[in-house]
């Protein structure tokens, strides 16, 4: 005879908890990764608007040089960066700040299209005289940047197109 007050635990409770565990554990899962996308693309967006920002007010800064005839208008020059580095770099419009404003510290990466260690962050980008869906930049300027991931966002959006 057994002995009820034993305490233990039987192979079938213990196969009970496992299968438990193994569900649980299976729900979690997808929802961590839609959980990690989620956070990827708010990084987008924010590195993004980041970027867009900073070409923007060295646009604001280039037009107010002229303004202020600290520069010369040439037909070439749209007043957008011709590069991402510049931003980081900074640029004396001429002498309209006495030293060199940056407008960016670094350039964020984009986080659905990370570089490869030891090399600088990649995004698309367009010149200003570009179609608005051009996939081909025309080394002109840096009008407005875009993802190079191929991928599809939650909301069934491609990252490209944001």
């Amino acid at each position: 005879m057994m002995n009820r007050s034993a305490k233990g635990v039987t192979l079938v409770e213990l196969i009970i908890a496992v299968t438990l565990l193994a569900l649980l554990a299976s729900a979690i899962l997808p929802f961590s990764r839609m959980t990690a996308k989620r956070t990827r693309e708010i990084e987008l967006h924010r590195n993004l608007r980041t970027i867009r920002t900073a070409i923007d007010d060295y646009k604001k800064a280039y037009d107010k040089a002229l303004e202020q005839k600290k520069i010369v208008a040439t037909l070439q020059a749209s007043g957008y960066p011709k590069t991402l580095e510049l931003l980081v770099e900074g640029d004396d419009f001429g002498g309209l700040y006495g030293a060199k404003r940056k407008f960016l510290r670094r350039i964020p990466p984009d986080p659905m299209n990370p570089p490869q260690p030891g090399q600088p962050p990649q995004w698309g980008m367009r010149s200003y005289t570009d179609q608005p869906d051009a996939t081909n930049w025309g080394k002109e300027d840096v009008f407005d940047i875009y993802s190079l991931s191929e991928g599809v966002a939650i909301d069934g959006s491609n990252y490209k197109d944001w």
